[in-house]
């Protein structure tokens, strides 16, 4: 028996015991998942094809691990404009493996945890992340102390869960690039020198835009 589910934004025929690596899905290796959006069932000569979804088809899968994908380099040139742009992606996957195929409504085994990304693809997710971010915001950091972080950008670094002055300092040259590619400003952590900063903040020195405001009084 095989069928074809829709995850991600993309299409995959899958049969039991199959390895399939799609868009992230949120849990952890050994969570079961449950793929509802089933848009072909094929057992033999009997093809059931869904109008767009076969009633009462659900895939079973079992998460393996979570990871990512290659890391990609976008770089923009335009010729005689002075105009250079690069930045860097990594594309987060799950890797599951496919358990059951079940037809006609029936359940699968155990109690599969919902696959939010497959049931609502951009709504469900985006639902189930405020509270963490919430939480995050309540005990972070005021990192809009770093010189060059401002309400805007603050405010995007807080949709990623990004609030307290170690995050920052404990970023990867990785890190910095994805973080730049999502805020649409390359360059500008290094340039700026963020992750100094929060390191210097998290020392207890007092921050770099009130210590200039400082100096310029005194030559003054």
């Amino acid at each position: 028996m095989y069928a074809v589910i829709k995850t991600g934004g993309k299409q995959y025929k899958v049969a039991a015991n199959d390895k399939i690596l799609i868009e992230k899905l949120e849990g952890a290796a050994g969570d079961q998942v449950e793929f509802t959006e089933v848009l072909m069932v094929g057992n033999g000569a009997d093809v059931a094809i869904g109008a767009p979804l076969v009633a009462g088809a659900t895939v079973v899968a079992e998460i393996e691990k979570q990871g990512h994908g290659p890391h990609l380099i976008i770089f923009k040139k335009r010729r005689r404009k002075h105009y250079r742009r690069r930045n860097g992606h990594r594309q987060d996957l799950t890797s599951v493996t496919i358990t059951e195929i079940l037809t006609g409504g029936a359940k699968p085994a155990a109690k599969a945890k919902s696959a939010k990304p497959v049931a609502a693809e951009g709504a469900a997710p985006k639902a189930a992340a405020k509270p963490k971010k919430a939480e995050a915001a309540e005990g972070g950091d005021d990192i809009s102390l770093i010189g060059g972080i401002g309400p805007k950008i603050r405010k995007e670094l807080a949709a990623m869960g990004i609030t307290t002055y170690a995050q920052i300092a404990a970023w990867t040259p990785e890190d910095v690039t994805r973080i730049e590619t999502e805020i649409k400003q390359a360059g500008r952590v290094g340039r700026e020198e963020w992750i100094e900063q929060a390191k210097e903040l998290m020392a207890g020195k007092p921050p770099r835009a009130k210590t200039d405001k400082a100096r310029a009084k005194d030559k003054e």
